[in-house]
């Protein structure tokens, strides 16, 4: 799911790069909405279903799911200055400037989830719905 969503965050940047100038304002509101949605969605995804059912099978695990949760908290308030920030300007830079912000935290946050949840994650034995567990991306 975190390569899914790294992919999506290159195609934002690299329709940012290769675009059309006369297209730039329709390609930063689709592209740059599009990864924010895909983020997004992910994000509410583990919090609404899987780290409820992850909190059930470990408690142990609180203070994981309490931090990954104040980060989703973290990057919703970047994506929000995304897009405003799209909202109020067509110049590919200032997406940029804040999709790297973006993609920092986002990084950080991936690779934290991973280490501290993938063993764990694999070795539930749960019969997961993925677009629910995942977000509409899985």
């Amino acid at each position: 799911m975190h390569g899914k969503l790294r992919n999506a965050l290159a195609l934002a940047r690299a329709r940012l790069d290769g675009g059309d100038p006369a297209d730039a304002a329709t390609d930063l509101l689709l592209f740059c909405h599009g990864f924010c949605a895909a983020l997004s969605g992910h994000h509410r995804a583990e919090d609404g279903s899987l780290f409820p059912e992850l909190l059930r099978a470990r408690p142990d695990l609180a203070p994981v799911v309490a931090k990954l949760t104040q980060d989703h908290n973290m990057i919703e308030h970047l994506i929000g200055g995304l897009q405003k920030a799209v909202a109020d300007s067509t110049d590919p830079e200032v997406a940029h400037r804040h999709l790297d912000g973006i993609e920092a935290v986002m990084e950080t946050h991936f690779k934290y989830e991973e280490k501290q949840l993938g063993a764990v994650l694999d070795s539930m034995d749960a019969d997961f719905d993925r677009t629910g567990i995942f977000g509409p991306i899985s």
